[in-house]
């Protein structure tokens, strides 16, 4: 999937007349890849689930920022994975445990895809998160916890509001994203 959403954003990126550069490696592997510093570093929704060392991650995030340099993230809850799909039972712990390996029909990306596969992933509780970022030298200036997804990629949801979607009977009850800022 990655080295072909890399094909698509080369072509995108020259039927755009632009000049990004594309990286496909392993994050962990990324310092074997780029020379470079920033300063903004962003991760989106869903990432960090398939990660299973938060702490080196942190290091590669580090590795990156310049001095004044921001990281931005928007992530899903933890307390979002520790559910069944239909969001009815308890079934993971907050803390990460170690690995978990379900078998799924379709993807996250198109639940009626005639795929059927198993995949890997990680559950970080929030002390993880941070206590990672804060463990190599960044500084927190910003974290928000939300009641609602912007994605409606969760069985068993429904939109309140244009664009936010919670879990029906759960209502506003349980937090469903976070967003974060730490400086370098």
């Amino acid at each position: 999937m990655s080295d072909k959403a890399i094909d698509a954003a080369i072509e995108l990126n020259a039927k755009t007349q632009n000049d990004a550069e594309f990286i496909c490696c392993d994050i962990y592997s990324l310092p074997d890849h780029l020379n470079k510093k920033f300063d903004v570093v962003y991760t989106s929704y869903g990432t960090i689930g398939w990660l299973p060392d938060l702490y080196k991650w942190a290091a590669v995030i580090n590795c990156y920022l310049k001095p004044g340099g921001r990281f931005i993230m928007a992530e899903f809850h933890p307390v979002v994975w520790m559910f069944d799909e239909q969001f009815s039972a308890i079934k993971y712990s907050y803390f990460n445990t170690g690995v978990i390996i379900e078998n799924e029909n379709g993807t996250y990306a198109d639940r009626d895809a005639n795929i059927q596969q198993d995949y890997v992933m990680w559950n970080h509780g929030l002390s993880e998160v941070l206590g990672s970022l804060l463990e190599v030298g960044l500084v927190l200036k910003s974290f928000r916890e939300f009641d609602y997804s912007p994605y409606n990629c969760f069985l068993e949801t429904k939109e309140y509001e244009q664009g936010k979607f919670r879990i029906k009977h759960l209502e506003n009850r349980i937090p469903m994203v976070y967003s974060l800022l730490v400086m370098k």
